[in-house]
């Protein structure tokens, strides 16, 4: 009967405690489609591997890429963060769990002369004191805290994953992407060296004609300021390829001289229609998305967990322990200091600092819920802007190999004119030039269809799939306050 006022005082205390307790928060509904709604593409086409890259058929790429992914100092801050997650999955489990000390203490102490039990009374002035224990304590998690406190830790652990994935398939299409573009610089710049043999050939019948006072000078100073021209542009893309090769030796982690022999080879081309399905399916393969999605999660976690600590916590400590002013018998059966007890922790006035602590929970769930879906609405763009830009160039494509067809048709009717003497070369020699530019043009173009299909293997996700399991109905994005 003693022991009712007592549980009287404790279940007063706990609707006390309680009265504060904010509702429970309504779980966080996400979108499950990308908004594609209107985009006009032609589908047909298959999501990306693993090793998107191989695609291309090219050793020296998947060369590239191997020692990049092994090395690159970008990938290892993101390893680096995903390991800084793991182990905090291990400090939150680690606080969830039971806890066993064990202790060993000797002393050695004088009694005071002037003490409230004076050395004469006990005989001895000195005395030592031996105390060994084994204390074992368990806070019982009945409202989920510290399950919640492990989970939110797993779901950060988790995105951190995701975002190793999205690292590597950013280095990966960076690598692609630069390695691609001086391909075209060397293609580029063998046309170019074409164009200025062109252009000197001009300049020597411009001279000629000059010397034989036919033409003013002013058509030498024009062959002067093509041939300019023309070995301005050889620069220019000798200077871009070497900077490709210095950003490629970046993007790898290695120096120059450690990356594999760079050899020109023409553009490949593929088709790049995308995949059936991408509006429902992309968000399940893109790792950015997927990494937003569990931090929605965690953030939920942990919202829970600050909502239990407005619950009381009942804990229990058992010691198992000896203690004795004589060492020799501290072992003794009759040293024994056993001691059993339990503890409820309730907060009743803390100024509003679990308020706040669960406020702030709910304003990190609202910023995941809108990080997810700008990251989802990115998503969405990136697919659209790169089905649009291979679409453009492929139009772009069909009138430039027209007006190629056109201009080489010119040039061989200029040449025919030239070898049955109706005309000098000065006619073949401008035809040549206007080829060899629509040339340039058409690989421009074929440069640019490349780096939209990198970009599109990108936006479709490098051949990641999520591993997790959605939950949420394909509703719109909605945040319970």
């Amino acid at each position: 009967m003693k022991a009712w006022p007592i549980a009287a005082v404790l279940i007063a205390a706990s609707g006390i405690g309680c009265a504060g307790l904010p509702p429970k928060a309504a779980h966080v509904e996400l979108t499950q489609a990308a908004p594609l709604e209107g985009l006009d593409f032609s589908g047909g086409g298959d999501w990306p591997a693993q090793d998107w890259w191989t695609r291309y058929r090219d050793p020296t790429l998947d060369q590239l890429i191997e020692l990049a992914v092994s090395s690159s100092p970008t990938l290892a801050t993101a390893h680096a963060r995903y390991d800084s997650a793991r182990q905090s999955v291990r400090l939150a489990a680690a606080a969830a769990g039971a806890r066993v000390d064990a202790s060993a203490v000797m002393d050695r102490q004088r009694l005071s002369d002037n003490g409230l039990i004076p050395p004469k009374l006990l005989g001895f002035s000195w005395y030592n004191q031996a105390d060994l224990g084994l204390q074992a304590s368990y806070t019982f998690d009945w409202w989920g805290k510290q399950h919640d406190a492990v989970a939110a830790a797993m779901d950060q652990a988790h995105a951190a994953q995701a975002d190793r994935s999205a690292a590597a398939l950013m280095l990966a299409s960076s690598v692609a992407d630069t390695y691609f573009g001086w391909q075209a610089d060397q293609s580029r710049l063998q046309l170019a060296r074409e164009r200025e043999s062109t252009v000197v050939q001009e300049r020597a019948i411009a001279v000629a004609r000059v010397d034989a006072d036919m033409d003013s000078a002013d058509s030498l100073n024009q062959s002067d300021l093509a041939l300019a021209a023309a070995r301005e542009q050889i620069a220019g893309l000798e200077g871009s390829a070497k900077l490709r090769a210095v950003a490629l030796a970046a993007l790898v982690g290695r120096s120059l001289a450690e990356l594999p022999p760079l050899r020109a080879k023409p553009l490949p081309v593929l088709p790049g229609n995308l995949p059936d399905g991408v509006k429902i399916d992309l968000i399940s393969r893109r790792a950015d998305i997927t990494a937003s999605r569990w931090r929605v999660e965690a953030a939920e976690k942990q919202q829970e967990s600050a909502r239990a600590e407005f619950f009381p916590d009942v804990s229990i400590n058992v010691l198992l322990g000896l203690s004795s002013i004589d060492v020799g018998k501290l072992i003794e059966y009759g040293s024994r200091v056993p001691q059993a007890g339990a503890a409820v922790h309730l907060p009743l006035f803390d100024a509003g600092r679990l308020k706040a602590r669960y406020g702030a929970t709910q304003a990190a769930v609202d910023s995941a819920v809108a990080s997810y879906r700008d990251t989802v609405v990115g998503a969405a763009r990136d697919v659209a802007v790169q089905a649009s830009t291979q679409a453009q160039i492929a139009a772009q494509r069909t009138q430039r190999a027209a007006e190629l067809d056109a201009a080489s048709k010119l040039r061989d009717s200029a040449a025919a004119r030239t070898r049955q003497g109706i005309t000098d070369s000065r006619l073949e020699l401008a035809a040549t030039e206007s080829w060899i530019g629509q040339r340039d043009a058409l690989l421009q173009l074929d440069a640019a269809a490349l780096a939209a299909d990198i970009a599109l293997q990108r936006a479709l996700g490098g051949g990641y799939e999520s591993p997790q399991k959605s939950t949420n109905p394909p509703t719109s994005m909605t945040a319970t306050p």
